[in-house]
């Protein structure tokens, strides 16, 4: 079968199209021939080992997102059949429950191989049936960017009808809290640095815009939209340029959903908020299997669909990286198997 892998050493340079034997399912096992892959921030950081001992050994195959069809099932499986259109769970161990060391470091696409290859074979316990009416590149979008959002607006808080959200950009964990607050019923404020951008991120359903291009302080410009009050949850992608902002924008006792460091991992800033504001600084990395299947459900109620910016072949998956870097996406950048 076709698969992309990093061989021979870590780097970008070292991604390359090959070819591995076709897996046999054992007991509990499913053989899932993949339709279509999403790529993640994330995606970027794996092929130069950038989580250390966690990354996994090489050859690896890349990308955590995905989605197939079940096409052979081994002995004992009872969760899907042959025909089911299923996404393999990022976290393959997380089932449910708390975090911990065990069901946090399972990952795929990196150190179990990931979605960019013609089959997966996984535990029948590691696969969640898509959304009915959703296309294979939309379901490919889910595991990663909306479980990530999903647990960030359903789990690290709880959001009640008319409580105001912050959402920084417009990738494609942004668009999917956008959805899932305006489903909630909250008032969704996202800050961009493009017109056109925030044009579309209100046609999603978005209430209020910032370009912080214009207003690089952008917290002084939410003080009129909750009339001095701060946001109840604020979804915090940036990290080190945003981080001190987002402090001084949430109410007290509000959540900040700690999810990307886009612009840094370290931060010089006054922690005083955090104590004398009483804020909860929750990170929120994916999350678990019941939680995927929870989505699915209020997806198929709702009809919520992702945004998708640009649609790659499956040999292209190193182009598609290069747009990734560029940050010109609005939205989801998949890959068609």
């Amino acid at each position: 079968m076709r698969v992309f892998q990093i061989e021979g050493e870590w780097g970008m340079d070292h991604l390359r199209l090959s070819e591995r034997p076709v897996p046999t399912p054992g007991p509990g096992q499913v053989l899932i021939e993949m339709a279509a892959s999403s790529l993640n921030y994330r995606d970027l950081v794996v092929p130069n080992r950038g989580y250390g001992s966690h990354t996994g050994t090489l050859p690896l195959i890349p990308v955590s997102d995905g989605m197939g069809v079940v096409v052979e099932i081994g002995q004992g499986v009872k969760r899907v059949a042959v025909g089911d259109r299923v996404c393999p769970t990022y976290f393959q161990n997380w089932i449910a429950g708390e975090p911990d060391l065990e069901r946090l470091t399972q990952s795929l696409g990196g150190p179990i191989d990931g979605t960019m290859a013609q089959f997966m074979c996984l535990s029948e316990q590691g696969v969640v049936k898509i959304p009915s009416a959703y296309s294979d590149l939309e379901a490919a979008t889910l595991p990663c960017a909306a479980l990530t959002a999903w647990n960030a607006i359903q789990s690290a808080t709880s959001l009640r009808t008319g409580d105001k959200v912050l959402i920084q950009g417009c990738g494609g964990v942004a668009l999917f809290a956008v959805q899932f607050a305006r489903l909630l019923g909250a008032q969704v404020t996202v800050v961009s640095s493009s017109e056109e951008r925030m044009e579309k991120a209100r046609a999603l359903g978005a209430h209020q815009t910032i370009n912080y291009r214009e207003q690089p302080e952008w917290a002084k410009a939410t003080r009129e939209i909750t009339q001095g009050r701060g946001y109840d949850l604020i979804v915090e992608l940036g990290g080190e340029k945003t981080l001190p902002q987002s402090l001084r924008c949430i109410r007290p006792g509000g959540t900040i959903a700690m999810i990307g460091i886009l612009s840094g991992s370290s931060m010089e800033t006054s922690l005083g908020y955090v104590i004398t504001r009483q804020v909860r600084l929750q990170g929120v990395t994916v999350g678990h299997r019941d939680g995927f299947e929870a989505m699915v459900r209020a997806i198929d109620l709702h009809q919520i669909r992702p945004v998708i910016d640009r649609v790659f072949a499956f040999e292209e998956l190193k182009e598609a990286f290069d747009y990734l870097i560029s940050g010109a996406q609005f939205g989801k950048i998949c890959i068609q198997h």
